[in-house]
């Protein structure tokens, strides 16, 4: 059994051809190709080296928590779930997406930690995360990442990448550099603002009572065209317990297996409606507490798999998987997640498996 890897000491580190006439427009298709060609080299950084893009994402979270082949470079440490969702109709006036309309979807994701070690012993403070697929009946896929967090530690990528940077360990310490990250909080104030009211958010003690946010705003757009800004929880059934000490190396998964030997565990899907002013473009920064919330069903989770060979482990929760009804909205993150999800992907897809550190029904 391999050896558990150390807690980093940093909780921050809490994503792209004869006539005259004729050579006319060959040349204006030749400028057309060249500019295509040159809009795709430009988003996928050939032409500016420096500039960041996902795969410096991805390579910064390498640097932070070492190489893993075969795990996803965030979020490496999890299991399948499989479940359904029942949908009682109340979306409907917000979204005309299949998945809001009356009736049931089945529904499989996964259950994580946050970070890219996929053999980190569970902690009680470890931000955990649910992604869903929700496969719905006219072939449409919804996906959702969800963290339990009430905010997102930064605005942008290059925040992200910025709070990547000064999480990597020093060479001769093993850990991150505190100078490091203290000249990140004065370069990103809200970052500093948001990890604050991400530690007054109390943790529950496990999966079941956790509460999942998409952190991010979307856009819901009505049977009429109508677009309302939103964002959503998974909000549980299970009553709140506070955070405790962790039993076991595999602690926090294995009480969830626990838990759904009693039963099928249940979240109501919580829509919360935005009003002009509040950010859509900024997941660092909440919204009124007295927004107008719309309780559109329950996702019910019945079972647990071990990552393997075509489960959960080989999907893309791309958050811009999204059916009709739901867009994005102005928040940059949306498609930096896209992109760097994509790059995290490809590279784990080519690279040789090994099975997860959670093996259902195995001591830890």
């Amino acid at each position: 059994m391999s050896q558990p890897e150390p807690q980093p000491e940093s909780d921050y580190s809490l994503s792209a051809l004869l006539r005259p006439a004729s050579l006319l427009r060959l040349g204006a298709i030749g400028v057309v190709v060249a500019a295509v060609a040159g809009s795709f080299a430009w988003a996928a950084g050939w032409l500016s080296p420096g500039r960041l893009d996902q795969k410096r994402i991805i390579n910064g979270f390498e640097a932070v928590n070492g190489p893993h082949p075969g795990f996803r470079r965030n979020h490496a440490k999890g299991v399948c779930l499989t479940g359904w969702f029942d949908s009682n109709g109340a979306g409907t006036r917000l979204s005309h997406a299949m998945v809001f309309r009356t009736g049931r979807v089945p529904v499989f994701g996964r259950f994580a930690l946050a970070g890219g070690m996929p053999r980190l012993p569970d902690g009680p403070a470890v931000v955990r995360s649910m992604a869903l697929d929700f496969s719905l009946p006219d072939g449409e896929t919804w996906r959702t990442g969800m963290n339990d967090i009430p905010v997102f530690p930064v605005k942008d990528a290059q925040g992200f990448y910025d709070q990547l940077a000064a999480g990597v360990p020093d060479p001769k310490t093993g850990k991150p550099d505190p100078a490091a990250m203290k000249a990140f909080l004065a370069a990103h104030p809200e970052a500093a603002a948001a990890i604050a009211r991400i530690k007054a958010e109390p943790m529950s003690s496990g999966f079941a009572d956790a509460a999942y946010n998409s952190l991010n705003a979307f856009r819901f757009i009505s049977a009429a065209g109508t677009a309302t800004p939103v964002r959503w929880s998974m909000v549980p059934v299970d009553g709140f317990a506070p955070a405790a000490k962790v039993q076991g190396s595999n602690g926090l998964f294995e009480a969830l297996a626990a838990r759904l030997r009693h039963g099928p565990a249940q979240w109501h899907l919580i829509v919360t409606i935005g009003q002009p002013g509040d950010p859509t473009n900024d997941a660092a920064l909440p919204w009124p507490k007295d927004r107008e919330q719309v309780d559109a069903g329950t996702l019910t989770v019945s079972a647990l798999q071990s990552e393997a060979d075509g489960n959960c482990r080989d999907i893309n929760f791309d958050p811009l998987v999204l059916p009709a009804g739901i867009k994005p909205s102005d928040d940059p993150l949306l498609s930096a997640r896209s992109a760097a999800y994509a790059v995290s992907f490809t590279r784990r897809a080519r690279e040789p498996k090994s099975p997860s550190a959670v093996q259902l029904g195995a001591p830890s």
